[in-house]
């Protein structure tokens, strides 16, 4: 017997189909152990020792493959084809080799680019040792990660409240984010016009001209600033007479774009197919792991995680095949393309994304694939095939069309197809940077000399644009540019700077929270060079010179260590002052915008006391704009652009009148989470006396603006939750209210949200009953099918989503998403789950005596764990790595 170890359990069964009863294929499920969250993990005084820590989940796993691993020949260790793929190989075997179980085993590696029969078979041929070099590799990128994370993330806690954790990638990422969004600000738009002329050839064929000389002088794209100058260039214009005075022409091949690497797929399926970075990596894995076609899983492309654009013979051989057969001879190039990868930093470890098989061509994958599936391998197929197509013919003129009196120069660019090569299957998306101001046109046939009669020529105004903001196509292309991290940790460094409420995703463009511009700040103040586009592209050409064997990892981690704790320790005495003076001056004209005179002191102007200066302040609960005048005048405002809602209460809270019932005045009032009602006041605590209870308050619905609030709806919103009516099937009563996430609907002990455009004041019970069975659905899970009998659902659970059946709960593996794993999986996961569940054992009675000892021994121990945790760091504190 011979045991195989893959990553996820789906390849498992796949693999062990191809490769018969002589091998077991088994799955680690992702990475084995990792370094633990908490401090002291790697030690750079040990010579950079790594702690490495096993999660109960994966000891399972291993049990099983220890076990399996009795009285076997041999381990054929298949993780990905990628350094992750190399670094869990060697955990696996590390781990195995600590429990002894490797006596005797010949222990090799092979890695499969593809999940299909022969080239699983091909890769099982021809196994290697493990690349010492990769894995090098792997631990220095995990070391740094966790060094600066760990290290410059309490320094970011303590001068700075309220941020989150610093990543040393992610920072960078954040950089690019927060310095485009400051260009915008400071942009200053210049009006321009633009002339263009319709004319008529000696033909009677329409064509149309823009205008680029001028009483003899050429145009500049500013050359006419104001309506007046433009004016008085169409009066120009419309007095000459108009002859060809030149005409150009020559023929153009467009070329096709190579085959997708990790960033392009990314880049593209953004710009064609609007997937996000994550969306597009989920889809490609399940491509990559394969679906049942004609009663056998196969993979229908190649590994997606690669900075390669190179592609083996057999697939060139056989996208040509396909081309001649569907396209004829005309679209296949004489000889074979040969692209090279030209990204900085790149690692041709393996081929480019392509199909396992040319000839599956997506229309015959429409009953196997789910529409996302499938609008993402026909992109990819295409991209494949166009790669190896024709190039594309154009013929391109430019005419120039002058007046005889001299007055005026036009210019006509038109283009035509010749022959559209790989045009005729795909052409590449554009960002907004590539777009061109002129399309192209068809022009009619023109000679030199030939007249040009002008029909009529109009002006149109427009003004300068601020650089786009960054898409998720735009930013992957600027960090790969830039050599900022690896392809195919993209998706998941966006995906933290979201999650962390460092930006956000508006109309599909990234947008800085103040929150992370604050960060930016403060690390581009105190931390300039670890936030360093270069410094970071250096770090990842010494990381790619480890894996290639020409660097010592140790050696990295030391330069880097020795200057980066010394970073560290200058900040130990950096004052809050100094903090704040450099980030108000840093952030000052995006929070205190400068009027027309190019002055901030109207912005900065305490709107309370009408004398005190406005700056950036720091308190308990992070970041807030404050007067400084304090403490004579105590106004302050929420942190951020904008949060001037309440300026209407910076002389004290608000009365809209008196309470009916009680006499007390309703007020609106302003707290370190923004604004909010309250009936009366807190009355003071007496000293030896409970606390006397706190006022009636509510807060204030988005959607609700604090200046549009009159007393009868403060009554209305401070009177809830309010009840809407009973459940016409359970008589359980429903009731409305307003809670820390915004509205709400309560049945018994079941919650939903209210959504867009519903009122918690006036929400009925039918739409009441909707949304709750609406939340009963999505908290049920999704079913799947049947197992014996029985319904298999997915569910996300307290710690990630899990299979159920029956009473067996199975946990997925993590590189697993629940909008995509299928019956097939559930039920082996499931399976699986129910055979390693121990027979449970009858638990004896206690007597009262015993439980109440017990009780009090827990309420003792508790107590000591209380006291404890007030001076320990959990590892819950922790930040995350990049």
């Amino acid at each position: 017997m011979n045991v195989v170890v893959v990553e996820s359990p789906a390849k498992a069964k796949t693999i062990n189909k191809y490769l018969g009863s002589d091998f077991r294929v088994l799955a680690s499920y992702g990475h084995v152990r990792d370094l633990p969250p908490k401090d002291g993990s790697v030690r750079p005084e040990d010579d950079f020792s790594l702690i490495w820590q096993t999660d109960p989940k994966s000891r399972k796993h291993l049990d099983e493959i220890a076990n399996a691993l009795d009285g076997a020949g041999s381990l054929y260790l298949a993780t990905d084809p990628d350094r992750e793929g190399e670094a869990i190989s060697w955990h696996v075997q590390q781990l195995l080799a600590d429990r002894k179980v490797l006596s005797g085993v010949d222990v090799k590696r092979v890695v499969f680019h593809e999940i299909t029969k022969d080239a699983v078979l091909a890769a099982m041929a021809n196994p290697r040792e493990l690349n010492k070099e990769l894995i090098d590799a792997y631990l220095a990128r995990r070391a740094l990660d966790y060094l600066v994370g760990f290290t410059l993330s309490p320094v970011l806690w303590r001068k700075l409240p309220g941020s989150r954790s610093a990543g040393r990638v992610q920072s960078v990422a954040l950089r690019l984010i927060c310095e485009r969004e400051a260009e915008i600000e400071a942009f200053k738009a210049d009006e321009y016009w633009t002339l263009e002329g319709k004319f008529l050839s000696s033909e009677g064929k329409p064509f149309t001209a823009r205008l680029t000389h001028l009483n003899g002088e050429r145009l500049d794209k500013l050359g006419l600033g104001n309506e007046a100058a433009a004016q008085n260039a169409v009066a120009a214009v419309k007095s000459g007479a108009y002859s060809i005075a030149n005409v150009e022409k020559k023929m153009v091949r467009r070329n096709p774009s190579p085959p997708f690497t990790t960033s392009t797929l990314q880049q593209e399926a953004s710009r064609k197919l609007g997937f996000g970075t994550s969306r597009t990596m989920q889809l490609a894995q399940r491509l990559y792991e394969g679906f049942d076609i004609g009663g056998e899983t196969v993979g229908l492309i190649t590994y997606m995680r690669t900075d390669s654009v190179t592609l083996s013979g057999e697939a060139i051989a056989g996208s040509r095949a396909l081309i001649g057969k569907d396209f004829g001879d005309a679209y296949l190039p004489a000889t074979p393309r040969v692209f090279k990868t030209k990204a900085k930093n790149a690692q041709e470890a393996h081929e480019a994304i392509r199909p396992t098989d040319f000839f599956r061509r997506p229309a015959e994958l429409t009953s196997v694939l789910d529409a996302e599936q499938l609008r993402l391998y026909e992109l990819i197929w295409k991209r494949a095939v166009a790669s190896s197509m024709e190039s594309a013919v154009l013929d391109q003129m430019a005419v120039d069309i002058a007046a005889s009196n001299g007055a005026a120069k036009l210019r006509a660019n038109g283009s035509t197809v010749k022959f559209d090569g790989f045009y005729t299957l795909y052409r590449e998306g554009r960002d907004d940077s590539d777009a061109t101001d002129e399309k192209d046109r068809r022009l009619p046939l023109l000679k030199e000399g030939e007249k040009a009669t002008l029909k009529d020529a109009e002006a149109d105004q427009h003004f300068t644009q601020p650089p786009p903001r960054y898409t998720e196509a735009s930013l992957v292309k600027k960090m790969e540019e830039l050599g900022i991290g690896r392809p195919s940790t993209y998706a998941s460094t966006l995906k933290v700077l979201q999650d962390r409420d460092y930006v956000r995703l508006e109309k599909r463009r990234f947008e800085p929270e103040d929150r992370g511009r604050l960060v930016t700040a403060f690390l581009t103040n105190f931390f300039r060079r670890y936030v360093e586009y270069g410094f970071t592209a250096d770090m990842e050409d010494q990381l790619d010179d480890v894996s290639d064997g020409r660097l010592d990892w140790k050696i990295v981690l030391r330069d880097f260590w020795s200057a980066f704790s010394g970073a560290i320790d200058g900040t130990k005495d950096l004052s809050i002052t100094q903090v704040l003076d450099a980030l108000d001056e840093d952030l000052g004209p995006h929070f205190f915008p400068a009027d027309e005179s190019g002055s901030d002191s109207g912005a900065r102007k305490c709107p309370a006391c009408e004398a005190g200066r406005l700056s950036l302040k720091l308190g308990k609960f992070g970041a807030f704009i404050g007067c400084a005048n304090y403490p004579e005048c105590r106004y302050t405002r929420r942190f951020g652009v904008g949060a001037d809602d309440d300026d209407m209460l910076a002389s004290g809270p608000l009365v809209l009148g008196q309470d009916p019932d009680t006499g007390l005045d309703v007020a609106l009032r302003k707290g370190p989470y923004g604004i909010y009602l309250q009936i009366g006041e807190q009355a003071p605590k007496e000293k030896g006396k409970k606390a006397p209870p706190k006022p009636k308050r509510s807060s204030l619905p988005k959607d609700v603006a604090p200046d549009s609030v009159t007393l009868e709806l403060a009554l209305k919103l401070l009177s809830l939750p309010r009840d809407v009516g009973a459940h016409p099937e359970t008589g359980e009563m429903i009731s409305a209210g307003l809670g820390r996430f915004g509205p709400y609907l309560k049945q018994g002990t079941r919650y939903a949200s209210l959504k867009e455009g519903d009122d918690v004041l006036s929400v009925g019970l039918n739409r009441a009953v909707t949304l709750l069975a609406e939340s009963k659905t999505r908290t049920s899970g999704r079913e799947l099918g049947e197992h014996e009998g029985k319904p298999v659902t997915v569910r996300k659970g307290r710690f990630g989503p899990y299979a159920k059946w029956g009473k067996i709960n199975a946990t997925l593996p993590k590189d697993s998403e629940m909008d995509t794993i299928t019956l097939e999986e559930a039920v082996a996961l499931i399976v699986a789950k129910a055979a390693k569940a121990p027979a449970k054992k009858a638990a004896p009675k206690k007597t009262a005596k015993k439980a109440t000892k017990k009780k009090t021994a827990k309420k003792k121990s508790a107590t000591k764990k209380k006291t404890a945790k007030k001076s320990a760091t959990t590892a819950a504190d922790a930040p995350a790595a990049d």
